[in-house]
């Protein structure tokens, strides 16, 4: 478990699926999702069994409340790339279908994603692809933590009745440890 100020980040449980399928099925949400699909209960179940359970390129965790453990959302670091120590970073806020909060969620929640990352894990690259239109993720990743942008993937992503860009955005290891682990912030 891994405790901030605000929030817990815990190992999912198989009782977190049916709130993690409500919010995943959000339209505002899905839009900005790999997964385009309308889940149902057995999906969810086959991703938690397959790649929660049962990969160890994946680690996810669900967002708590500290004081009373409500869940708030998921993260997590998948497709983990152990000899090239790299992996893609999962987030959003689901409390108040907020995707990403104003109320400093998602930012604990990445803080100690990341500190588990780069000291625990020995990661040395953090990434995520983002469509073009998901200013509130390109925004909290660029803005908060200083990610930059690698490259762009043109017409990658099909939403809206039109092809989007897709980008990727990363964070390394000694960046971040520049930023937040030299009493800077």
């Amino acid at each position: 478990m891994l405790v901030g100020d605000k929030v817990i980040l815990r190992a999912l449980r198989e009782e977190d699926l049916p709130q993690l399928m409500e919010w995943r099925n959000l339209p505002n949400f899905k839009r900005n999702f790999r997964e385009y699909r309308e889940l149902n209960m057995t999906m969810q179940k086959s991703w938690y069994d397959k790649l929660v359970v049962g990969d160890p390129g994946t680690i996810m965790f669900a967002i708590c409340e500290k004081e009373t453990k409500e869940l708030l959302g998921c993260c997590g670091l998948c497709y983990i790339n152990w000899v090239q120590r790299n992996a893609d970073i999962s987030l959003y806020v689901g409390y108040q279908e907020s995707y990403i909060d104003d109320e400093g969620i998602a930012k604990e929640a990445c803080t100690l994603m990341f500190d588990y990352g780069f000291n625990e894990l020995n990661l040395h690259r953090l990434w995520t692809e983002l469509y073009e239109y998901d200013q509130a993720k390109v925004d909290f990743f660029t803005k908060e933590f200083g990610f930059n942008k690698d490259g762009e993937l043109r017409d990658n992503h099909y939403m809206d009745g039109r092809w989007w860009n897709s980008h990727i955005y990363s964070l390394l290891e000694s960046e971040y440890k520049e930023a937040y682990c030299d009493g800077n912030n």
